[in-house]
């Protein structure tokens, strides 16, 4: 696979700003919490084997458990995943997807049990970044682990 082109280089201010918003999102309690599982899980969705790449290997440094790893793509059927965990992954699947007639009442009000107001603001906010990289990524073909040394991932022992 060959990129097609380099946004950060095209498009140098806007990307920095968008950059700018994802690192704002990475203070908030909740998106510290689940975020990691969030961008893997969408990135799985969208097909974005660039964001995909990147997120294990920031999850793998930040010492999840790899088994975990793993089970992102059938968490539902996996017993590794906490009641708030899978509200959030479930939440990242339906604003992901987008059905037709919206979000329904019913995946709101199970996000609600497990998320405040704020939190479940913020974890939309991380959805809507992770959903944009993705899109970035995959549409310019941004090969997998191509930034590992400028990002420090090398460092994940996933070579």
């Amino acid at each position: 696979m060959t990129q097609r082109l380099n946004y950060f280089d095209t498009s140098a201010e806007i990307s920095g700003k968008y950059l700018d918003f994802s690192m704002a999102l990475k203070k908030s309690p909740v998106v510290r919490e689940v975020g990691q599982l969030v961008d893997i899980r969408a990135s799985q969705i969208n097909g974005c084997g660039f964001c995909l790449d990147m997120h294990v290997k920031q999850a793998r440094i930040a010492g999840e458990r790899e088994l975990r790893l793993h089970h992102v793509a059938i968490w539902r059927e996996s017993p590794l995943f906490s009641p708030r965990e899978r509200a959030a992954l479930a939440w990242t699947e339906i604003v992901t997807t987008l059905p037709a007639h919206g979000v329904p009442d019913d995946a709101y009000r199970a996000a609600r049990e497990h998320f405040s107001e704020s939190e479940l603001s913020d974890l939309t906010l991380l959805v809507v970044g992770i959903n944009g990289w993705n899109r970035l990524n995959v549409a310019f073909r941004t090969v997998p682990g191509s930034a590992d040394a400028a990002y420090g991932l090398d460092k994940a022992g996933l070579e």
